[in-house]
């Protein structure tokens, strides 16, 4: 089990909260109320003169300096062009701060609720936004910030959750013949991808971070949290929005390309990569829960996670994805 005194994030105490946004000049009124963030830390804080802001306490040693600033210099670019993003705030002419051992951005506080995506003209909707995301992500590549690749998700992965241990005895030969086997058909299907381009993208666009706002001036679908936006394939910001038996992902898919499509060409070869990433996100999934193990979070929230159960059931995951990656890719036609 972890050891909570030991962990960085221990000293992040209700009072330590409260002396960052003080270092800063805020005023904070006491109230805090914790969201939910498992990576990082992040808390709503009531303020004497306004509205409540969200404080973001960076996980340690996770992020450089350089690559979180390169990840609110794309928000920035983003909020520049009116698309709906929620950028850190700039105070004193910085948006990443520090207070002792911690770094952390304020945010305004934006509600919301989630799309619904049963509906054709909410997915086109989403569609044109990630399109003009996606328009801006091409200016310029992350420098700093690592790519989404089979390697970066896929490969690492399998090789630290077997260098640690993690994988029950009993089930380490099996769990890995098929993730071997799972990424090998992920190779088959960026090779049938061929060359992309790779740009700058939200990395992480499920619908917890998709907040749909019916008031203020700009109503619909605003983005937040680029946490582990990195370079890769557009195809990576659209297929989570997929969901269902395939008619309905095929019905959904040709919505989000409608609305895409306004702003930015789409690749069809990418559709070639839906299930591919789908795996590298399973595989990625498991070894982050790993690599933070130590967190006492973690355990709490993530109890089975340790189990042979778990295993087991990442096995007929995997099991499955190798016999999607097998099939013909989504069309953005008939047949």
């Amino acid at each position: 089990m972890p050891n909570t005194a030991r962990h960085p994030f221990s000293s992040l105490t209700p009072d330590c909260v409260l002396d960052a946004l003080e270092s800063l000049g805020l005023l904070p009124d006491g109230r805090q109320l914790a969201l939910n963030s498992y990576e990082n830390r992040v808390y709503q804080v009531g303020m004497e003169d306004g509205p409540p802001l969200i404080a973001k306490f960076y996980r340690p040693e996770r992020w450089s300096d350089e690559q979180i600033q390169e990840e609110h210099d794309f928000v920035a670019e983003l909020a520049a062009r009116e698309i709906p993003v929620v950028p850190p705030l700039s105070m004193n002419g910085r948006t990443l701060h520090r207070f002792g051992a911690f770094r952390f951005a304020l945010f305004p506080r934006c509600g919301g609720r989630a799309p619904e995506l049963g509906d054709p003209a909410t997915l086109e909707w989403l569609g044109r936004f990630l399109g003009r995301i996606h328009a801006v992500g091409t200016i310029a590549p992350y420098r700093q910030r690592p790519a989404l690749t089979p390697d970066t998700f896929g490969t690492a992965s399998r090789d630290w959750l077997l260098a640690h241990d993690f994988i029950p005895v009993e089930l380490r030969d099996a769990w890995r013949t098929t993730v071997d086997q799972a990424l090998a058909g992920v190779g088959y299907c960026f090779e049938r991808a061929g060359a992309m381009t790779r740009l700058r993208l939200h990395g992480d666009c499920h619908m917890g971070n998709v907040l749909w706002n019916e008031d203020g001036d700009m109503p619909g679908p605003h983005f937040v949290d680029f946490d582990d936006s990195r370079m890769g394939p557009a195809i990576q910001d659209l297929w989570m929005l997929l969901s269902g038996e395939r008619d309905e992902m095929q019905r959904q898919l040709l919505n989000v390309v409608d609305g895409y499509e306004d702003f930015m060409d789409f690749d069809p070869r990418e559709l070639h990569l839906v299930e591919a990433l789908r795996t590298l996100r399973l595989l990625h999934f498991s070894a982050w829960l790993a690599r933070r193990w130590d967190d006492p979070a973690f355990p709490a929230a993530f109890p089975w996670f340790d189990s042979p159960r778990y295993w087991q059931d990442r096995i007929l995951e995997l099991k499955e994805q190798i016999a999607l990656m097998d099939e013909p890719p989504l069309r953005l036609g008939p047949p």
